[in-house]
């Protein structure tokens, strides 16, 4: 692939090809507007050699852009997050809005290579890492995004002579790494592992091979496949992907109207089991602190199931500089206008920490799927995105545990009717509840296809009985001190 590539000649002279390169570049400062008002985004991805011209290839093509509606990514930040943080944490992050471009000098193609090659990836872990690149970009391309993959090729020779260049101006030498000259040394090796990485990361959005050894060359051939890619989209519009369903290893789960409600607790043996069970997760989280190990708690259920009174239960014995409650809300703006799970990718909790969702992407299933806030193909497609990005977090070692918090109908409208009674709890109590109520039925079959279908083994759902609060906290409260004695024997266990 690279070791055979040429570049095909287009015929034209220096003088011309510079005038053409010229005409691109004002021609995607006016597509620039076009994006913004069709609300597509765009993501270029740059690889290539150490030296090949990266960083000015990303200098030229931004050079004459509204530094308003573009941005930047170095790889370098990846980097200083990979050990907290999922592999892909840092890409998705930075995703852009709807209508803006966001150029990556280098990301997830360099990462892992660099990993593979220095021994941190396995042979199965490289493996699952193609894996999380295909979905990536995949989810990007289903989510109505537009990605240009580059990669900028330049002999050993050239490279080698740049190096040099660089390193014997001391104006320039600090741009020259020992990963930089470890990549010249073993040149045949990295060249078979980008190889490896481009013909295994096709299977969505084209690599495209540029010659670096050129300026003018790179510089022509860039803006000509960005243009053409956006005069494409624009002319396509917003893609929706059909959906795709990848075998997961689900969990049988009960139809809602079959769960037993009844069950309840007294509020001595609470109290007295509260207490135990709050110690109990008090002295774990120093442990799962200590050894890193992420945890990752949702929360659905109907309205006025107590969730809130659920997660202050929880929240207590955990100590506040290892955990964040995240209220989810309708998303903002600048939330509505990326793919949707993109705020809560930037949630995630650092290893060692625990992230509570009050609500969370399951939204897509539930109130946008029945409110109609996004397509048929959306919601049926966020299935298996969501199953996908679950499977990511297991696999960086997070704890997942989702509680649906459940009551009857009956439940709801008596607590409803309190709300609205009591002066100090009418906050709780909104017009939009009251909507919601009406279409419980839609909600009910809503709710039962996403546990079914959203149920894993790495990610399970757990029904809590709600209509006795106190017994639901409690339920809880087993189920995590249980997961974090688990999450701890495993860890143990590795070591």
């Amino acid at each position: 692939m690279l070791k055979e590539f040429v570049r095909p000649d287009d015929g034209l002279d220096k003088a011309a090809r510079k005038a053409e390169a010229n005409r691109l570049q004002e021609k995607l400062t006016a597509q620039q507007m076009s994006l913004r008002d069709a609300k597509l985004p765009v993501i270029v991805l740059v690889e290539g050699w150490a030296a090949a011209g990266k960083g000015g290839l990303i200098n030229d093509l931004i050079s004459e852009i509204d530094p308003r509606f573009s941005s930047v990514f170095s790889a370098d930040s990846a980097l200083k997050e990979a050990d907290r943080y999922p592999f892909l944490y840092p890409y998705f992050n930075a995703i852009p809005e709807n209508g803006k471009l966001l150029f990556m000098d280098s990301g997830w193609m360099e990462a892992t290579v660099r990993a593979l090659l220095s021994g941190e990836l396995s042979k199965k872990e490289y493996r699952r890492r193609i894996l999380s690149v295909n979905r990536f970009e995949r989810q990007l391309r289903d989510n109505g995004y537009l990605l240009l993959k580059l990669f900028v090729n330049i002999s050993r020779e050239e490279q080698e002579t740049r190096l040099q260049a660089l390193c014997a101006d001391e104006d320039t030498s600090w741009r020259v790494s020992a990963y930089d000259l470890w990549q010249n040394e073993d040149y045949g090796d990295f060249r078979k592992a980008y190889d490896a990485f481009m013909s295994e990361t096709q299977e969505v959005t084209p690599w495209h091979i540029l010659d670096g050894s050129k300026k003018n060359l790179l510089k022509y051939d860039a803006f000509k496949l960005l243009t053409e890619l956006i005069d494409a989209g624009l002319e396509a519009g917003k893609y929706h992907g059909a959906p795709v369903e990848e075998d997961f290893p689900l969990i049988e789960m009960p139809q809602l109207k079959d769960v037993d409600l009844s069950v309840s607790i007294s509020e001595a043996d609470y109290k007295e089991e509260l207490k135990a069970l709050q110690k109990k997760i008090s002295r774990l989280h120093n442990v799962i602190y200590r050894r890193r190990i992420p945890f990752v708690i949702c929360y659905e259920g109907w309205d006025a199931a107590g969730k809130g009174g659920n997660i202050r239960r929880l929240a207590y014995p955990l100590d506040p500089r290892g955990f964040d409650v995240y209220p989810i809300a309708s998303p903002e703006p600048h939330e509505l206008a990326r793919h949707y799970l993109w705020r809560f990718w930037t949630r995630l909790p650092r290893t060692g920490h625990f992230a509570i969702f009050d609500r969370t992407w399951y939204g897509r299933v539930m109130v946008e799927r029945i409110e109609g806030f996004c397509t048929q193909s959306d919601w049926q497609r966020a299935y298996n995105e969501i199953n996908e990005f679950e499977e990511e977090l297991h696999d960086w070692g997070a704890v997942i545990l989702k509680f649906w918090i459940h009551i009857d109908s009956e439940t709801q409208l008596q607590r409803f009717t309190l709300r609205q009674n009591t002066p100090e709890k009418q906050w709780k109590i909104t017009d939009e509840d009251w909507r919601n109520r009406e279409k419980w039925p839609q909600y009910e079959q809503a709710v039962t296809d996403m546990l079914q279908k959203t149920s894993t083994e790495f990610a399970p759902w757990y029904i809590i009985e709600s209509n006795d609060k106190l017994y639901a906290r409690i339920k809880v409260l087993r189920i995590v001190a249980d997961a974090m004695e688990k999450a701890v024997g495993k860890d143990k266990d590795k070591k």
